[in-house]
């Protein structure tokens, strides 16, 4: 039996959210349609709010979200050191700038989506940085992934010039980028999050306030990079440890994906492995550097951590081989060298 539904557009014509239109045969799940309406709401009220931004760093995750702030309607100038994707930023509808001072000259807000806190210090503070030109009050995101103290340096720095620094590492990978769609685990000043709050707005689907000074989100960002890279590291042992058992390992991977043993690291990287394509969605460089970072936090809190140990040196000994800029898969792919395993795309 087929049932009609009332309309219901999501946003009135004077720009407010309308009232869900439920069936009280069967209404739909209340906590998802709040969240959409919330959302909208949100996106709504930063339409009225569109901003210069600078986006630094037009990587997979930094063009996503230049996309997705200019899809916002904000005035976005992007700025990388390759020549190649500015270029592309600007075919696309874009601005481009050759430095970060350029492109932060009278930008109310900078986004950094660089790899490292040396790469965010220099971008900051560097020859042509963007603490040169960035206008007073604005306020400089920060993206990468580092130890929180270092992200309290950096923040106190900047802050002393009266400009503004939010702590707001990201998690959703390229295409979550791209639709807006990033989780963002943030921290500072409430002056900052206001002032950041449209950007925000547009290029996440769920953000995190996790405190009123910087380091809290860096922190918050360590403890899921610490479950991520042992998550991957043994998919990548399990998927190799089931090809020498003779498994199927596509059968093997639809009944993981079922079962208790599943999660989201194996589901989302071991097609990879089926697949045999190691092209770079994230690197294996990217949790040396992660899982080196929370050992150092770990000794200076004389607290164990065992099992991320284990897994950075499978990182490390993939890397090693060779492989440190694949995809960060490629564990799966050293398991294989070291022990005479066959994966998919060996020859």
């Amino acid at each position: 039996m087929s049932r009609s539904w009332p309309s219901c557009p999501l946003v009135s014509r004077f720009g407010s959210a309308a009232k869900p239109c439920y069936s009280s045969a069967e209404p739909p799940q209340r906590a998802a349609v709040q969240e959409t309406f919330a959302r909208v709401n949100r996106m709504s009220a930063s339409t009225l709010q569109n901003q210069r931004i600078a986006v630094i760093g037009l990587g997979s995750m930094g063009f996503g979200m230049a996309t997705s702030l200019k899809r916002a309607g904000h005035a976005v100038t992007g700025c990388d050191v390759s020549g190649d994707a500015v270029a592309r930023f600007v075919n696309d509808g874009g601005m481009g700038a050759k430095t970060p001072s350029e492109a932060a000259k009278g930008a109310d807000v900078v986004v950094s989506v660089v790899v490292n806190a040396a790469q965010t210090e220099t971008i900051l503070f560097g020859k042509d940085g963007a603490a040169e030109t960035m206008p007073k009050d604005s306020v400089f995101i920060s993206s990468a992934t580092m130890d929180p103290d270092v992200a309290r340096r950096l923040a106190k720095q900047l802050e002393e010039t009266g400009r503004h620094y939010l702590d707001a590492p990201i998690s959703g990978g390229a295409q979550r980028a791209a639709q807006g769609e990033l989780t963002i685990l943030a921290s500072g000043s409430p002056a900052a999050f206001a002032k950041a709050r449209p950007a925000l707005d547009a290029m996440a689907a769920k953000l995190y306030e996790l405190g009123d000074a910087a380091g809290q989100g860096a922190a918050f960002k360590m403890i899921n990079q610490l479950l991520a890279g042992v998550h991957i590291a043994a998919a990548s042992e399990a998927i190799a440890f089931a090809a020498k058992q003779g498994l199927d390992i596509r059968k093997v991977y639809e009944v993981i994906t079922a079962s208790a043993g599943n999660s989201w690291m194996f589901e989302n990287r071991m097609p990879h492995v089926l697949d045999g394509d190691y092209t770079p969605r994230s690197a294996v460089e990217i949790f040396v550097k992660d899982l080196g970072i929370i050992q150092d936090m770990a000794r200076t809190a004389r607290f164990p951590v065992p099992v991320s140990a284990a897994a950075l040196q499978m990182f490390l000994m993939t890397s090693a081989a060779g492989m440190g800029r694949d995809d960060d898969a490629s564990v799966a792919r050293m398991y294989a060298q070291v022990t005479g395993v066959k994966l998919p795309g060996d020859k």
